[in-house]
């Protein structure tokens, strides 16, 4: 694997929902990164909620998140609802913290 895509996702793990005491990776609302042959990194993730008051915010750090790395040029972040999330996405960790366990 890419070690930028492992920068990528060190830096998504510093990025908080500001409502739930869990980084936004390891809450389950990234599904994928991957970095391009152009060095654009793509991040798709989602929200626990389609009305989320934070989206933008979080799309926009998520975005900053990959221009920290080294060698990436560009990103771009998707947000999508399908599949929506859901408890279960969340690592073990993430479970335990907020007592789902």
């Amino acid at each position: 694997m890419d070690k930028r895509i492992d920068q990528i996702i060190a830096n998504l793990k510093e990025l908080y929902d500001p409502e739930i005491p869990v980084n936004i990776y390891d809450l389950g609302l990234v599904y994928n990164v991957d970095v391009d042959e152009n060095d654009t990194a793509n991040i798709i993730m989602t929200l626990t909620a389609p009305g989320c008051p934070v989206a933008d915010m979080l799309v926009e750090e998520s975005r900053q998140a990959a221009l920290h790395v080294e060698g990436i040029k560009d990103a771009n972040v998707e947000l999508v609802f399908d599949p929506p999330w859901d408890k279960t996405m969340m690592s073990e960790e993430a479970r335990l913290e907020l007592g789902f366990f």
